[in-house]
């Protein structure tokens, strides 16, 4: 407690310069690929959650609404990153053994020594150039185990983005990190 009262103006400063949440309730604003979609919660149908015309349409009871919410969004960052991984690794002549998402709060993604990716869920509320970066990045991975030249190299082989994926996420990266 001592230490929290000597340092009280520097917790205090860091926990004011937190971006505003991201919640999952119903008429929020969620970002998909980077641009918001409003939750629109449909109590009285049944059938799940999808996007239509800028919403993410959320039926079933309000209790539920927000685990329906992260389970789509879950199940759409394995979709599209899937897709990414899988056409990055042709391009670099890879094979990836298996994509996964996980709620990974340090990293956007990782390759493990026997060629299995993880990213984070909330990468799916980022910009698909960003997406892409993350992706290329990982992939790179396959072939270079650290950040040499040539896994540098390789990675501007796979994506134009690096750069400004980098600053987006340096500068944007902790908003996604408050989202639910």
């Amino acid at each position: 407690m001592a230490l929290l009262m000597t340092h009280a103006d520097w917790v205090a400063d860091r926990l004011a310069a937190l971006p505003d949440a991201l919640p999952f309730d119903a008429d929020a604003s969620v970002p998909i690929g980077g641009v918001m979609h409003r939750i629109r919660h449909m109590p009285h149908l049944h059938g799940g959650v999808w996007l239509q015309d800028g919403e993410l349409h959320v039926t079933g009871a309000s209790e539920f609404l927000r685990r329906r919410v992260l389970d789509f969004l879950r199940a759409e960052a394995r979709r599209r990153l899937a897709i990414l991984v899988a056409a990055k690794s042709a391009a670099a002549g890879a094979t990836a053994r298996r994509v996964t998402v996980k709620d990974t709060k340090t990293r956007w993604g990782s390759c493990a020594a026997d060629g299995s990716i993880a990213f984070s869920w909330r990468l799916v509320m980022a910009p698909e150039f960003v997406q892409d970066y993350v992706a290329a990045h990982e992939v790179a991975h396959l072939h270079h185990m650290n950040h040499s030249k040539r896994f540098w190299s390789l990675v501007d082989k796979l994506t134009p983005h690096t750069e400004a994926a980098i600053a987006w996420l340096r500068i944007e990266g902790a908003r996604l990190l408050r989202a639910g």
